[in-house]
């Protein structure tokens, strides 16, 4: 009888070529995600060489980085940009390779349009030049982030090298409270493990606060996975997993998708398999989220004051003296109050159409500070249709948002949407480094979609539990 296995085992003992000298692991790519920002030289070694790509059918391309927001005429406004573009639509033309281009109706971004697409399957292997390509990991995938160099290796080979990595299991018992996100506990399990606290390792989610997060929510905790160093995050499919892909236009279907859903089903995780260790967090106990510096574990919940670095040990503490400076807040005082110049929602972490209902349902009827610019890109132009379906658009518009078209936006500010000087944004992205989005002085504070919704509201960081009357007594 075969011993018991986690998903991420089953998954790599599946698609295992070779166990190699090293120890490490030639892998098959199940699925191949290309942007236009990091595959240029990946195609030009191939011609360099005359390969070809090994399976076209296994890889998907989009234009999502650098592509413009407010209008996708081509040729694009910015001459790099569009050559970029082009590059990326020749190469995926000639290698025989679907490219989602700009203003085409499957377009978006990457770690979006693969799930609505049902491209991503559990049991899957995934390889994508991009660090959130964990992302796909919420369907029981499991997906790699690679490096510039591996995108060529993997179009001529659908092979991946991949070292040893071990499993930690994190477990979040109960239930979510009012107005608390995926957001709030990815932010939550990233301030208690720090940015280095998952290296070498996969997460597994688990738990019956996980149970109950729809797909869109799972894509966000699994996004942001990589936040702290984990290599692959995932949680095992279930009867959400199937629901969420069936009709899916690259799904199986009919007696196919009952074959697949037992299979599927067979790759979760045994309930004895072994763990490198365990995280147990009370999922009562999480609480919306902030951050307050220039990394994601520097994370306090809403209603807690900006921490005093000297009370922090001595590498905390110069990272955190450095972190406060640079965003100009003060140690010892609630974070609440904060004012904000720019409200963004959206990127592969929040632009999915659960987190425009959840940032919809707070602007309803409010109007954002007149001081604050407001923005809102949808993930994918199928997001962007079904909540221009549901009225959502008018919400946003209402409420004195810029309604966008699908791209990274300002999570990554090199397509046309960047803050100004010292602006402070408050950011559904997934990282807030400085100069991420786009000015070097420009500070970012992540938050939920809904967190944001607020704040951009009372033109200031707020408890959106408070500020909507869903704090529980």
């Amino acid at each position: 009888m075969a011993a018991p296995r986690t998903l991420f085992e089953k998954v790599l003992d599946a698609h295992t070529v070779r166990v190699l000298p090293t120890g490490q692991r030639q892998v098959f790519m199940g699925l191949h995600l290309l942007h236009e920002l990091t595959s240029p030289q990946a195609f030009a070694e191939l011609r360099q060489r005359g390969w070809v790509v090994a399976y076209p059918g296994r890889s998907l391309a989009t234009c999502d980085h650098v592509v413009p927001t407010d209008e996708q005429v081509r040729p694009l406004p910015d001459p790099v940009s569009e050559e970029m573009v082009a590059t990326l639509e020749r190469n995926c033309r000639d290698f025989g390779i679907t490219c989602h281009s700009p203003g085409t109706s499957g377009q978006g971004i990457l770690h979006v349009i693969a799930g609505e697409q049902g491209s991503v399957e559990p049991g899957m292997t995934v390889a994508c030049c991009d660090s959130h390509a964990c992302t796909n990991g919420a369907y029981g995938a499991v997906a790699f982030g690679i490096g510039t160099s591996q995108v060529g290796d993997v179009l001529a080979s659908q092979c991946l090298v991949v070292d040893p990595i071990a499993v930690r299991r994190i477990i979040v018992t109960g239930t979510l409270g009012p107005g608390v996100s995926a957001k709030d506990l990815a932010l939550e399990l990233i301030r208690r493990l720090g940015i280095n606290g998952g290296a070498g390792l996969a997460h597994e989610y688990a738990g019956s606060a996980v149970a109950a997060l729809c797909m869109d929510q799972r894509m966000t905790l699994c996004n942001m996975t990589v936040e702290c160093g984990a290599r692959v995050g995932y949680v095992n499919p279930d009867e959400t997993t199937f629901a969420d892909l069936d009709g899916r236009p690259f799904a199986p279907r009919g007696e196919a998708f009952d074959r697949a859903r037992r299979w599927w089903s067979e790759m979760a995780s045994d309930p004895d398999a072994t763990y490198h260790d365990e995280l147990v967090v009370d999922g009562a106990e999480v609480a919306p989220m902030v951050t307050w510096g220039i990394n994601p574990a520097q994370t306090i919940p809403i209603d807690s004051i900006i921490p005093d670095p000297r009370l922090l040990g001595n590498e905390r503490r110069n990272a955190a003296e450095a972190a406060l400076e640079y965003m100009g807040l003060a140690a010892g005082r609630p974070i609440t109050g904060t004012p904000v110049d720019v409200a963004f929602i959206g990127s592969c972490t929040n632009g999915r159409l659960t987190d425009l209902r959840h940032a919809a349902e707070v602007l309803a009827g409010r109007r954002v500070a007149g001081h604050v610019r407001a923005l809102v890109s949808p993930g994918s132009q199928e997001v962007r249709r079904a909540a221009e379906a549901e009225g959502l658009d008018r919400i946003f518009r209402d409420a004195g948002f810029e309604w966008r078209h699908p791209g990274c936006s300002l999570c990554l500010g090199i397509n046309g949407d960047h803050l100004h000087g010292r602006q402070l944004c408050a950011s559904t992205s997934n990282r807030n480094f400085k100069g991420r989005q786009g000015s070097p002085t420009g500070r970012t504070m992540l938050m939920s979609p809904a967190m944001v919704a607020a704040a951009a509201v009372a033109g200031k960081v707020v408890d959106m539990r408070d500020f909507c009357g869903w704090k529980e007594s």
